[in-house]
């Protein structure tokens, strides 16, 4: 017997078809030899893989608790350095006599750390920064170093943001506010000429383009930042009629944060480019061509228009914008500018992992049933029970019919007292057991009824969790964004079970049923079998880009363990940061608790207790230790 027989002919590969990680790892991700999941930021280099197992094993050592939040250093540095190549390399096949500027939206991800390495890593390539807010101006003036680089000033400024940008300018930074009104020039204009420092202005156009995909809204005439046309035009008057055109540097649009159609970007630069063109007709001395964000990330693997995919490559990518913008202005006679790009999600979604342990699971299990009825059932039980021993390939959409309408009429007898709960308790077990067979005959069929693709579903599996869907991947409950999810051990063995997860926030929207396919959307995720006191792990992948800036404290679960690791060529690593995630004290002083006080008013409650005869002076101190040791302790589930 050879080892595939051993193991059920299970193997790596069946294992990296069915989760797709081949299709959506964009190499940083596959399985090893052993069944785990392999992490490698080298391309080039099988031998530098490192199993996320072993860095589990590295993390539970070291006393952190799931569920931990990998940061993977290299595969940053390895994103920043593909995409600023990849500009390059078009630039240079298409003898582009301009240059590309990165530039990275702290909105994105807007953790210290991230946007300290992003500037570390892009120093090489002069790739800079994105603001939108003075908080986010001042985090990025306390990083950035490269005079060169980009800071672009996006979103509504008031005087004390403008001033941070002027004094930036002053100090040799490449600083360019952004007008997304018309009312910020004039503020723009007046605290230039209070400190007497010439500002670089650079103008958010409106494109008639629109794009597909969830952020449609950002594009079109009714998005609801940048200028017309029209007020466009009444922008370049008025610097010509106070003799300042020449600041007028930039020209800025953002068609949205997840593009999948290449199309629609290439559409977006061959208009904004002629709009461009226009402005230098006009005497504006330009030289930069900011297109936004846009760059998307292939979640699902599909490689498709598919709202969690896209349709191109990243090289297409940079092609298509290269040969856009020198196709309108090369007929025009007007000089390649700097080509900047705010693509935050694509450099970051990569670079980040969610860890979790499940906790226990709720599982579908057929229920042993009577050989025959008494006599005495009720006579729509009958029914039911007859549809259930009648089920055949031939007739599953009838027998579904049927036991949906025996169900609903024996509760409806449950609700007026004609049915006791022990028979309302043997009804609903002959409706799952149908439910159940009905199912199985369904995978014989080619083309299932309609109403009966989803019935997995409804007999599937509950993974119950460790994480908070809202804390630590909030796009998958408020917009439906899919992540891949799967196992990243066992690899090597068949997952039997068909589930869906839930987390421990007790809501009834903390659970993920989708999941990537790459025909589709899955409704179950095929797991493995919980092995008595063995601890199940799975991760969730690409989860870099807004999640960690998004999450909110539903139940009060607050940050998880963040882990940043650097992975060596020579096949180890080195967990070179810990952020330990929030206490159960740090999460009531975001909700304005004062942890002091309560435990103040518990001593309190305690010794009137005390008083009432109801606990002892010692069961006091070990009330008030618990309540302590729970401020400390850590939000999720602890082992």
């Amino acid at each position: 017997m050879n080892k595939a027989e051993v193991l059920g002919r299970w193997t790596k590969e069946k294992s990296e078809e069915l989760y797709g990680i081949k299709n959506w790892g964009n190499s940083y991700f596959s399985i090893s030899d052993k069944g785990e999941v392999l992490v490698n930021p080298y391309k080039d280099n099988a031998s530098s893989a490192i199993s996320l197992m072993d860095i589990i094993s590295g993390i539970r050592d070291r006393g952190l608790d799931m569920p931990v939040l990998l940061r993977f250093e290299n595969i940053l540095d390895s994103q920043i350095s593909f995409l600023n190549n990849s500009f390059n390399e078009a630039m240079k096949k298409l003898n582009y006599k301009g240059v590309y500027r990165g530039v990275y939206p702290i909105k994105v991800n807007q953790q210290q750390q991230v946007i300290e390495e992003v500037t570390k890593f892009g120093q090489r390539y002069h790739h800079g920064l994105e603001v939108g807010s003075k908080a986010e101006m001042i985090a990025a003036l306390s990083l950035m170093k490269d005079k060169e680089a980009c800071l672009i000033c996006n979103g509504y400024k008031d005087e004390e943001f403008i001033d941070l940008g002027l004094y930036a300018v002053k100090m040799g930074f490449n600083c360019f506010f952004v007008i997304e009104i018309p009312y910020e020039l004039d503020l723009v204009m007046e605290r230039s000429k209070a400190l007497g420092i010439k500002p670089n202005i650079g103008i958010r156009i409106k494109l008639s383009s629109r794009v597909g995909g969830h952020w449609t809204e950002s594009s079109g005439d009714r998005s609801i930042f940048g200028l017309n046309v029209s007020q466009l035009i009444t922008i370049v008057d008025k610097l010509k009629e106070i003799n300042m055109l020449d600041c007028l540097k930039l020209l800025h649009y953002h068609l949205g944060s997840q593009i999948p159609n290449i199309r629609d970007i290439r559409s977006a630069v061959l208009e904004a480019t002629r709009i461009y063109s226009e402005l230098v007709k006009e005497g504006a001395p330009m030289g930069y061509l900011d297109l936004g964000g846009g760059l998307a990330v292939d979640y699902d693997g599909s490689n498709t228009n598919f709202v969690n995919s896209r349709n191109y490559s990243i090289e297409e990518y940079c092609t298509d914008i290269v040969e856009a913008v020198m196709s309108i202005l090369d007929t025009q006679d007007v000089p390649h500018p700097v080509i900047v790009t705010e693509s935050g999600r694509a450099t970051v979604a990569y670079y980040s992992v969610l860890l979790f342990n499940v906790l226990d699971v709720q599982r579908f299990e057929e229920y042993e049933l009577p050989e025959k009825l008494d006599e005495n059932t009720s006579e729509q039980i009958k029914n039911l029970f007859d549809v259930y021993k009648n089920i055949s390939l031939k007739n599953i959409q009838e027998c579904y019919n049927d036991a949906l309408y025996y169900r609903d009429e024996i509760r409806d007898l449950f609700k007026h007292g004609r049915l006791s709960l022990r028979e309302r308790s043997l009804s609903e077990n002959i409706f799952w057991n149908t439910i159940n067979q009905i199912a199985k005959e369904k995978q014989k069929i080619k083309h299932a009824p309609p109403d009966l693709e989803d019935i997995e579903s409804a007999i599937a599996d509950i993974y119950y969790s460790n994480f908070s869907v809202f804390q630590s991947i909030p796009d998958s409950w408020a917009i439906d964004q899919l992540f891949p999810i799967m196992p990243v051990h066992r690899l090597l063995d068949l997952p039997k079970r068909n589930a869906i997860i839930a987390d421990i926030t007790c809501d009834c929207d903390g659970k993920i049923d989708r999941f990537i396919d790459l025909h589709d959307v899955r409704n179950t995720l095929p797991l493995h079998e919980m092995k008595n006191g063995d601890t199940y792990y799975l991760g969730v992948f690409l989860v870099g880009a807004y999640q960690e800036t998004l999450g909110d404290l539903h139940n009060l679960f607050g940050d998880t363990n963040v882990v940043s690791v650097r992975i060596n060529h020579d096949g180890t690593h080195d967990l070179v940061k810990e952020i330990h995630g929030d206490s159960v004290a740090d999460v009531l002083s975001y909700v304005e608790f004062d942890p002091k006080d309560m435990l103040v008013n518990l001593r309190q409650t305690a010794e009137e207790a005390i008083h009432e005869g109801l606990i002892s002076a010692k069961e006091r101190q070990e009330i008030m230790k618990a309540f302590d040791n729970g401020l400390r302790g850590y939000t999720y589930y602890e082992d």
